[in-house]
């Protein structure tokens, strides 16, 4: 499993860490996002962690409302051994009062605490804020409650998890070394915008949605219906999702080569910018974790240059946008 740079996440040092690049994300492991995952019950999660490890995954991605708190005590337990493991936390989503958005400092260091004791660790290694606002960064309460317990070394660095390049520029501008941004082939647009702040406080990246909910996979027809229960099913209405299965030309252009399908595409897109720490996977069963896996490729350049070149004029001609 190939490593890339990541950030300082030890008290008093400044020798840089390395991740894996591939990092397990765990919310497609819950009953909640897929109507019919099903894991909690049939141990298939435990699986997929279990097979991470086996494939030399070193970065887990989840939080702390999953299975309300349920997923972190799962990550406790595999983990166990795998001392060298690391894992990202995402906090304030408080499910004790109808999975409500709560930054408070008096609930932001309770969460952080109480993810290291379901992981059965001392210090956690990172921990995001989940989807605040620019005003939640701005008052500096909960990222100065992170800041302190990163200086006690309850934590080894903090950031958050921003819906936008207007959260992602504000907690760096407050001091966040992790930021967890959508970044994929239709949205690569926010990381584009804060790439040079990026580069120049080292902030270290983690991209998520990579295959956009599986849409980058490119396997549903122009009448694809989701289940009930199924967050897809609310994300996008029935003219969206047409015009973006109309859009995915842009992905099949990229398959050649050794790229074999679109979801190798697009997974290879996100590989290609070295600006990305690690990438995070949403397989919900081994098969599909062995694939992406495979699929990564054997190293750069993932994506020919001329690709990855094209593709801005491409996205503008099917009206993908900024």
């Amino acid at each position: 499993m190939r490593r890339r740079s990541f950030i300082p996440t030890d008290v008093g040092t400044n020798e840089p860490t390395e991740v894996t690049e591939l990092c397990l994300g765990t919310w497609g492991l819950c009953s909640e996002g897929y109507a019919s995952t099903g894991f909690s019950a049939d141990g298939g999660a435990d699986a997929v962690i279990d097979r991470a490890l086996q494939l030399g995954i070193g970065l887990f991605d989840t939080s702390d409302a999953y299975e309300k708190g349920g997923m972190l005590e799962r990550l406790g337990r595999h983990l166990a051994f795998a001392k060298s493991a690391s894992v990202v936390v995402r906090v304030g989503v408080n499910r004790s009062q109808d999975a409500r958005k709560d930054f408070e400092p008096a609930y932001v260091r309770e969460a952080v605490q109480r993810a290291g004791e379901r992981l059965k660790r001392s210090r956690v290694d990172v921990v995001l804020l989940h989807n605040p606002t620019v005003s939640t960064v701005d008052r500096a309460e909960a990222t100065g409650v992170l800041e302190e317990m990163r200086m006690a070394g309850m934590l080894g660095a903090w950031g958050v998890s921003a819906g936008n390049r207007e959260v992602a520029k504000a907690a760096m501008d407050a001091g966040a070394k992790v930021v967890s941004l959508v970044y994929n082939v239709f949205h690569p647009f926010d990381l584009n915008a804060i790439a040079a702040d990026v580069a120049m406080r080292g902030v270290a990246v983690l991209a998520h949605s990579v295959l956009a909910y599986g849409l980058l996979a490119a396997h549903w027809g122009p009448n694809h219906r989701f289940d009930e229960g199924d967050h897809r099913n609310c994300r996008w209405s029935a003219s969206t999702l047409r015009l973006r299965i109309e859009q995915l030309s842009v992905v099949r252009d990229l398959v050649g080569g050794d790229v074999l399908t679109a979801r190798a595409a697009a997974l290879r897109f996100v590989l290609s910018n070295r600006l990305v720490s690690s990438v995070v996977l949403g397989p919900r069963n081994p098969s599909q974790l062995d694939q992406l896996v495979r699929e990564a490729g054997h190293g750069p350049p993932y994506l020919s240059d001329k690709a990855i070149s094209e593709l801005p004029s491409k996205l503008q001609a099917v009206g993908i946008h900024a």
